[in-house]
């Protein structure tokens, strides 16, 4: 039978069996620690330019990673095991953090690579000339454990890290939410990475059913397509996506909105700076709150599409948007566009009927129908836009004080 490791059953993958180190070359070892230390440091200070640019706190610890790693490789040659588990704890020990903080993997496995060299150039002090292929090929199959046992490492503080830093961007984005003090959500803000200063847009949501491990990942991933940066926040069934120098494009948001669960996806007025990015959340999630009373609504809506459904849900701001954004700029502009617009509404949209009850021609009615939507931004002659008009006549009425 073959011994080519394809030809075995799966599950059945023969181990490599290393020889038994003789007692001598064991002991010439265990002699020679201090020895293979030193010059492998010194080879370190010498190979590796990053290396002599560390801090000395920083050399210390990784000088100690790689005293430990040589010492464990004479106990492992002495008992070896086809994987040594303990190689984390016992060559890494209390480290890993500080390993990843200084360095990273590639680095580390530069300096795995650099000790090997000096471990195999030593090999004909340690070993007689019979036992130096077998310890060069010991040295081979433990400097392999180590690199993935690194791995390893640099996954879990990977992981670490992941977590925190989502905790703390949820942390960052419910602050934004409670309309912290710009000075402290600043410095909590720039602790994430965020380097926006302008363009703010909140988008909310309903969290969808199924969401994976990857999912916030995968969010963020698409959010910085159309975005330079990108906060999600999870509160339980709500989902919250901060957008920094968004560009303004309809089909990005609706795009991301693929990530929403079902239900409605608001996104609130364009913050222009930090200060204002509570304003817009607070839009957004009273658009959401009154959403469900416009069942047509596109996905995403704007919060200010909402107007409409906002007052009707107690919304004061609004209220005060709609008389501060439409009534007051209508008043303010005559020619009678107030009145041409009421009797346009109270009549069914009718262009005759309106200019029949005001006694002006037709053409005199549709051309102040397009002065309201050059004053206001929204077009009487579409029935939804026509709608959040007429909202803005009433509460624009009501904020007016009766004459006694």
């Amino acid at each position: 039978m073959s011994d080519d490791i394809s030809s075995l059953p799966a599950g059945r993958i023969r181990p490599v069996r290393q020889a038994k180190a003789t007692p001598d070359t064991l002991a010439r070892l265990k002699s020679h620690l201090g020895v293979l230390s030193t010059v492998a440091l010194k080879h370190l200070d010498q190979s590796l330019p990053w290396y002599r640019g560390l801090r000395p706190e920083e050399r210390a610890a990784l000088g100690l990673v790689a005293q430990k790693g040589i010492a464990s490789f004479v106990t492992w040659y002495e008992r070896p095991t086809t994987s040594p588990q303990w190689v984390i704890t016992d060559v890494f020990g209390g480290a890993p953090s500080e390993l990843t903080r200084s360095i990273s993997l590639q680095k580390a496995l530069q300096l795995i690579r650099t000790i090997v060299e000096v471990v195999e150039s030593q090999v004909p002090d340690l070993a007689p000339e019979a036992e130096h292929q077998q310890l060069r090929e010991a040295v081979l199959r433990y400097s392999r454990e180590v690199a993935f046992a690194a791995a390893d490492v640099y996954a879990r503080a990977a992981e670490s890290r992941g977590a925190w830093d989502s905790r703390l961007e949820a942390l960052v984005v419910d602050a934004v939410l409670r309309g912290e003090s710009p000075d402290s959500l600043r410095s909590r803000i720039s602790a994430v990475g965020w380097k926006s200063h302008d363009n703010i847009t909140l988008v909310i949501g309903s969290t969808p059913a199924v969401a994976g491990a990857s999912f916030v990942s995968e969010l963020r991933r698409a959010s910085l397509r159309i975005a330079r940066d990108c906060l999600v926040g999870i509160q339980g069934e709500r989902l919250i996506l901060m957008l920094g120098g968004a560009e303004e494009s309809a089909a990005g948001l609706e795009r991301l909105s693929g990530y929403f669960g079902e239900g409605p996806v608001v996104y609130g007025p364009v913050a222009a700076t930090l200060k204002e990015a509570p304003s817009s959340a607070q839009a957004a999630f009273a658009g959401i709150a009154a959403a469900r009373a416009w069942p047509l609504a596109p996905r995403p809506v704007a919060a200010d599409d909402l107007w409409p459904e906002r007052v009707m849900n107690g919304d004061a701001a609004a209220r005060i948007s709609l008389i501060q954004g439409i009534y007051n700029p209508l008043v303010k502009a005559g020619n009678g566009l107030v009145e041409t617009l009421s009797s346009y509404l109270a009549l069914g949209h009718s262009l005759e009927g309106t200019a029949r009850e005001l006694f002006v021609h037709a053409n005199t009615v549709r051309y102040r129908l397009k002065r309201v939507c050059d004053v206001t931004g929204w077009d009487p002659l579409l029935p939804r836009e026509a709608f959040v008009l007429q909202t803005a006549l009433v509460v624009g009425r009501l904020d007016v004080e009766p004459e006694l």
